[in-house]
C-alpha cells in the first residue's frame, strides 16, 4: 500500500510539474511571438503582393500577432483587416520593390461593401503602371469575380467552376420548426417592411419584404454589371444573358465568352508573374502576404501634422453593456466616443459602421455621444457591408455620411420578440409552472404564457415610442421632415446607391474617402490617424480565444459552411428587448 501511495503521489507531482513547465514554455513562446509580431520587416526586389480575397475580411485588422491563433490546430493565420489592405495597396503603389499585385480568390467572400472598397483601391493602384493579376484555382464566386475585374488579366484553373448567375437573396424561416416544438413567438413591431420578424411569423416572404429585396438586390446587381461591363468591354445585356444561361459555369465557357483571359495551372501562373515582375525563370518568385507587408515601413513618408483624426471601428451587432471583440457594446463605445470628443487634439471623428443593428437602447446610448461629438467637431460616417436599422440610428447625427453603392442600409423600424413556450413546457415536456403574483402584471413579460391584450397594448406603445424617436432623430440629423423619413422608413431596406437618391447618404465612397472628407471638414492639410477602440492585450486575447471563440471554431470545423445556420439560431437567444435591426438572417449571393 505504501508503494502504491508513493507511486501515485509521484505521478500526480510529475503531472503538476509538467503542466507548470508547459505553461511557462507556452508563455515564453507567446512572448516571442508578440515581440516578433511588432518588428518591421523587409521584402525582396521584384516582389508580388498577394491579396487573398477568398476569405472573410474584418473592417479592422488586429495587430495582435495572436489574433489568428487557432487553438484547435495550434496554427497561426492572422486575418488582415480592410484598413490594412487599403493601406498596403496604397503603400505598394510607391514601393519600388513591389512590381504588382496577385488576387487569389477562394471559397469565402468578404461582403459586397468590402469587395467594392478593395476593388476601387486596386483600380487606383493600376494608375501607378504596375500590374494586377487575378486567379482562382477551385471556384470563382461572383464577389471574387467582381473584385477580379479590377485586374488587367483574369486567369482561372482549367477545372475551375465560375459562379456568374446574378444575385439572389435567401431568407430562412423558423415558424414550422418553432410550431413543432411548441414555441409561439409573439412579435410587436412598427413598419410594413420590418422583415427581421417574418421568419418567426410566416413560412414565406410577405409581398412587402419581397418588394424590398427585389429592389436592393436588383440595385446592387445593376451596379455590379455596369462596372463589369466597363472593365471587360462587354455589354450589360450580354452579361445578363451570360448569367441567365450559366455560360461561365465551366472554365472553357468563361474563356470563350470573354469573362476571363486564360486557363492556367499554378506553375503557369507563376511563370507569368515572373515575366511581369522581371524575375528570371530559374529563380524563385517572391510572393508577399498582406499580413507581412503590413509590417513593411513606407518607402515614402507622409507628412503628419498636429491634428488627429480618430477612426472608430464599430462592427457587429449592437448590444448592451461592454460587449466584446465581435460586437458593439453600447456603454463601451459611448465611452470611447466621449473620450475622443473631449480630446482637443482630435479634430474630427470617423465612425466606421458595419452593423445590421441590434438593441434599441444601446443604439440610443451610442447616438447620444455621437450627437454631442458632432456639435463640437466634424463627425463622418463610413458605411461597410451593413449600416442598417440600429446601424443607421447611430449614423444619424453625422456631419457627412459615406456609403458604398453595395452597402445595405436603411431599415428604419423597430420590433420586439417575446417567445411563448407554454406548449413546449406543458404538452411536449410535461412541465407545469405555478405563478404567484402581487399585481395583475407582475410576471410581465413571461415566456410561459401568451401576452394579455393590455400587455400587447403596452408593448405596442413602447415600440411606437421608439420608432417615433428613431424617425425624429433621423429627421433632425438629415434635415428632413419626420413625415419624409417615415415615408422611406417602416423598416424598408435600401442599397447604398438608393440611399444616396433618397437622402440617407451624402456621398458614395469607402473608408479612405471618409477619412479624406473628415480632414476636409476639419480643414486639415496634414494629420495623423488613430484607430479605435484600443485592442486588448495579447494574453487577454488568447483567453478569449480559448473560451468563447473556440466554440465557433469547433462548429466551423465540424459543420463547414452550414455552421452559419447554427450560429444564426443561437443568435435568436440574444434578441431581448426592443430591437432596431436589419432582416439579418439573409444571404445575398
Amino acid at each position: 500500500m505504501k508503494d502504491f501511495l508513493k507511486y501515485t503521489l509521484a505521478t500526480i507531482t510529475g503531472i503538476i510539474l509538467v503542466t507548470i513547465l508547459f505553461f511557462i514554455l507556452m508563455i515564453g513562446s507567446l512572448s516571442v511571438m508578440v515581440a516578433s509580431g511588432s518588428k518591421p520587416v523587409s521584402v525582396n526586389e521584384n516582389s508580388v503582393l498577394v491579396l487573398k480575397a477568398g476569405m472573410q475580411i474584418p473592417d479592422r485588422g488586429d495587430q495582435n500577432p495572436l489574433s489568428g491563433l487557432d487553438p484547435l490546430s495550434m496554427t497561426l493565420s492572422p486575418a488582415t483587416g480592410l484598413n490594412d489592405i487599403l493601406k498596403n495597396i496604397e503603400k505598394a503603389a510607391s514601393d519600388p520593390k513591389i512590381k504588382g499585385i496577385l488576387i487569389e480568390n477562394g471559397i469565402l467572400v468578404p461582403g459586397w461593401g468590402t469587395t467594392e472598397e478593395i476593388r476601387n483601391a486596386l483600380l487606383k493602384f493600376r494608375e501607378s503602371g504596375k500590374f494586377v493579376i487575378a486567379w482562382a484555382d477551385y471556384v470563382m464566386l461572383q464577389e471574387g469575380y467582381y473584385l477580379s475585374t479590377a485586374a488587367e488579366k483574369i486567369y482561372i484553373n482549367p477545372g475551375t467552376m465560375m459562379d456568374f448567375k446574378g444575385l439572389s437573396g435567401e431568407v430562412m424561416f423558423y415558424k414550422k420548426a418553432l410550431d413543432n416544438v411548441g414555441v409561439d413567438v409573439q412579435v410587436i413591431r412598427h413598419g410594413r417592411f420590418k422583415g427581421a420578424v417574418e421568419p418567426f411569423l410566416l413560412d414565406d416572404l410577405s409581398p412587402e419584404n419581397e418588394e424590398q429585396i427585389i429592389d436592393y438586390v436588383g440595385s446592387i446587381w445593376q451596379h455590379v454589371v455596369a462596372n463589369i461591363s466597363r472593365a471587360r468591354n462587354i455589354g450589360e445585356n450580354e452579361l445578363n444573358a451570360m448569367a441567365d444561361n450559366l455560360v461561365a459555369y465551366v472554365a472553357q465557357g468563361a474563356l470563350d465568352n470573354g469573362l476571363v483571359d486564360g486557363l492556367l495551372y499554378r506553375d503557369q501562373l507563376e511563370d507569368t508573374l515572373k515575366v511581369l515582375s522581371g524575375v528570371e525563370s530559374s529563380r524563385k518568385l517572391s510572393l508577399v502576404s498582406m499580413s507581412k507587408y503590413s509590417r513593411v515601413p513606407e518607402s515614402v513618408k507622409k507628412a503628419s501634422g498636429k491634428g488627429r483624426i480618430a477612426v472608430i471601428f464599430a462592427e457587429g451587432n449592437i448590444v448592451t453593456g461592454k460587449g466584446g471583440s465581435y460586437n458593439i457594446g453600447g456603454n463601451h463605445y459611448a465611452e470611447v466616443i466621449r473620450k475622443e470628443r473631449l480630446d482637443s487634439n482630435v479634430k474630427a471623428i470617423v465612425l466606421r459602421v458595419n452593423s445590421p443593428g441590434g438593441n434599441a437602447i444601446a443604439s440610443d446610448v451610442i447616438w447620444r455621444e455621437l450627437e454631442l461629438a458632432a456639435a463640437e467637431k466634424p463627425l463622418v460616417i463610413s458605411m461597410g457591408n451593413y449600416a442598417a436599422s440600429g446601424g443607421y440610428f447611430i449614423a444619424a447625427p453625422a456631419t457627412r455620411i459615406y456609403s458604398n453603392p453595395t452597402t445595405i442600409t436603411g431599415s428604419i423600424g423597430v420590433f420586439g420578440l417575446i417567445p411563448n413556450a407554454s406548449t413546449l413546457l406543458n404538452q411536449k415536456l410535461g412541465i407545469n409552472t405555478a405563478t404567484v403574483k402581487t399585481n395583475a402584471n407582475s410576471d410581465f413579460p413571461s415566456v410561459i404564457r401568451s401576452l394579455s391584450s393590455k400587455e400587447k397594448e403596452v408593448m405596442q406603445m413602447s415600440i411606437e415610442h421608439v420608432y417615433s424617436d428613431f424617425v425624429s432623430k433621423v429627421a433632425s440629423g438629415r434635415n428632413m421632415s419626420p413625415q419624409a423619413v417615415d415615408s422611406i422608413g417602416e423598416g424598408r431596406v435600401y442599397s447604398g446607391s438608393r440611399g444616396l437618391q433618397i437622402g440617407l447618404v451624402d456621398e458614395i465612397g469607402g473608408l479612405t474617402e471618409a477619412i479624406k472628407g473628415a480632414a476636409e471638414l476639419a480643414d486639415l492639410e496634414s494629420y495623423t490617424v488613430r484607430e479605435l477602440p484600443v485592442p486588448v492585450d495579447p494574453y487577454t486575447q488568447l483567453l478569449s480565444q480559448l473560451t468563447g471563440e473556440i466554440k465557433m471554431k469547433i462548429l466551423q470545423k465540424e459543420f463547414g459552411t452550414t455552421a452559419r445556420i447554427i450560429k444564426e439560431l443561437t443568435e435568436i437567444q440574444s434578441l431581448t428587448g426592443i430591437q432596431a435591426r436589419l432582416p439579418y438572417f439573409i444571404d445575398i449571393r
